[in-house]
């Protein structure tokens, strides 16, 4: 498991802001999409991992993303409900 701190990458102003501290299975990689604990479908942009560094706070990696367009297919979770769907 890898815990990640997202940033949001704001294109239209190029900010940075930090969004939230997450989990994976398998460390994303640039070009994937990923859905975040809002609903909401996000491309990785960066992989950033740190080196020589143990976070006390568990963080390996800073995923840097930016949002997708609402009207891209990938934002509509293809009619699964996570909660009924994935979870176990």
């Amino acid at each position: 498991m890898f815990k990640v701190v997202l940033v949001m990458h704001e294109s239209s102003t190029n900010d940075y802001y930090r969004m939230n501290k997450t989990y994976f299975e398998s460390m994303p990689v640039a070009g994937q999409y990923i859905y975040n604990s809002d609903g909401l479908a996000y491309r990785v942009e960066e992989v950033a991992e740190f080196a020589g560094y143990v976070s006390s706070k568990g963080a390996t990696t800073i995923l840097v993303v930016h949002p997708v367009d609402k009207k891209e297919p990938v934002s509509n979770l293809y009619g699964l409900d996570i909660e009924r769907d994935l979870d176990d």
